[in-house]
């Protein structure tokens, strides 16, 4: 009988994921549509009880984030009618952050073995799929939501159905600055039985 290593090895791919981090400014060079046809294939082969394929994607790049980001402001005028224009103006320049914006939505469908939580969860495991692939590809990710990912105005503005939620904003391109690595605080939320 052989037995294994006495020390986990690490990896590239066990890298990307203990150094993840969000991308807090991006370069103006386009994501390739190459690397997005990658990422979105990649996120696509997230678990997904029942090949229920939960996930939407919808990609905005270049001029077209103006889209969202008339959406935005939109919506903030809604929520806040007294909104100044560079108010307004801050909201509508969330959208043009990085040179690429996945907007990353969920229809759920009636199931009698997948509840709806499953589906909700199968989306969040494929944006994080999508977050490695396009670490590993040296692209930079940033997952936003925030009250627009439930205004009514920013899905229509985005052709969404009445029962799509929009899950994340997530932002692609090349890095710029990162944040910093988040503390991996596993002792206090587990429990060996």
């Amino acid at each position: 009988m052989t037995s294994g290593p006495t020390e986990v090895e690490r990896n590239p791919t066990i890298d990307k994921i203990l150094n993840r981090s969000s991308t807090k400014k991006f370069a103006d060079t386009p994501v390739s549509r190459e690397q997005l046809e990658l990422v979105l294939t990649a996120a696509v082969r997230a678990p997904d009880h029942g090949l229920l394929a939960p996930w939407r994607f919808t990609v905005l790049e270049g001029e077209r984030r103006t889209l969202l980001g008339n959406a935005m402001a939109a919506a903030l005028r809604e929520k806040s009618p007294d909104s100044d224009r560079e108010a307004l103006d801050r909201e509508a320049s969330k959208a043009m952050r990085s040179p690429t914006l996945l907007v990353v939505s969920a229809v759920a469908q009636s199931h009698p073995k997948v509840p709806e939580i499953e589906q909700w969860v199968a989306v969040g495991a494929a944006i994080q799929n999508l977050w490695i692939a396009a670490e590993s590809l040296g692209l930079g990710v940033a997952w936003k939501t925030g009250s627009h990912a439930y205004s009514s105005l920013v899905k229509h503005a985005l052709g969404l159905s009445s029962d799509e939620r929009i899950i994340g904003f997530i932002h692609l391109g090349a890095p710029m600055s990162k944040g910093p690595v988040r503390p991996a605080d596993v002792t206090s939320r587990t429990r060996w039985l």
